[in-house]
């Protein structure tokens, strides 16, 4: 499994071949994250005020050496206290003390280190590790008493969204790079609960990579089948229905 929890894991590098340029067809798509584009891409996004509201997991003690130290991605959603954001299960259950660092790059953190004070885990994954309810929340505190999201915004997060109904930007941070990467195509149905997406390059550490549509929802979060995805060309994410629905106001009341 390629996105175990601080676990280097080597991927076979993605074959070469012939790449089909997909236009992009609908006003919802032209405005994702990433912008206008080919699909099935990945490269590195420019810094934007979107892509502020992603960043990298680490273990508190790297808070004051980041580089090299990041394991998992998060994303800030909105919720009443603007402290929430959300990531696989798998990145922060038995992970001990965490800092999410938004908006990270090259070792540097800057809208500030913030500590993760408490995680939210669905029943299914608490009770036997579900690979369909891989899915987390999780509150943050940092500099300055602000709320996380007053810094950098936030996305909202979206249930019960048709699997394909638009393309959706995929933002994450490889264990093997210092900056993020980010793809944008149309998931497909993996299964009644799982949906996937052909990006290359998602290696390890891309997990709770938030999948955003062009309304600039989280429709998605990269986890689920084989955490993630046996391979660096197809990822996968939860469905999110009604056990992440009651997850979401569980942790954002509880935030």
């Amino acid at each position: 499994m390629k996105r175990i929890f601080r676990r280097p894991v080597r991927v076979r590098p993605a074959s070469l071949g012939v790449v089909v340029l997909l236009a992009l067809t609908s006003a919802s798509v032209a405005a994702a994250d990433a912008g206008p584009g080919p699909l099935g891409v990945t490269g590195g996004p420019g810094a934007s005020r979107h892509g502020a509201r992603v960043g990298a997991l680490f273990g508190a003690d790297r808070a004051g050496r980041l580089p090299g130290g990041h394991f998992c991605t998060a994303s800030v959603v909105h919720s009443p206290r603007g402290d929430l954001i959300v990531t696989a299960a798998h990145c922060v259950d038995g992970a001990g003390d965490l800092v999410f660092v938004p908006g990270y790059r090259d070792g540097r953190a800057p809208y500030g280190v913030w500590r993760v004070t408490r995680t939210f885990l669905p029943d299914g994954w608490r009770r036997a590790r579900d690979e369909d309810s891989d899915l987390a929340f999780a509150t943050v505190t940092g500099p300055g008493g602000r709320p996380l999201e007053d810094v950098v915004g936030a996305g909202r997060f979206a249930t019960g969204v048709a699997t394909g109904a638009t393309a959706v930007t995929v933002t994450g941070y490889p264990d093997s790079r210092e900056t993020p990467v980010t793809c944008t195509n149309r998931p497909t149905a993996h299964s009644g609960t799982q949906q996937r997406i052909a990006c290359p390059d998602f290696t390890g550490g891309t997990s709770g990579s938030p999948w955003v549509d062009g309304d600039g929802r989280v429709v998605g979060v990269l986890g689920g089948h084989e955490q993630g995805g046996a391979t660096a060309d197809v990822s996968y994410s939860v469905v999110l229905g009604g056990e992440a629905a009651r997850l979401y106001r569980e942790a954002a009341a509880g935030s």
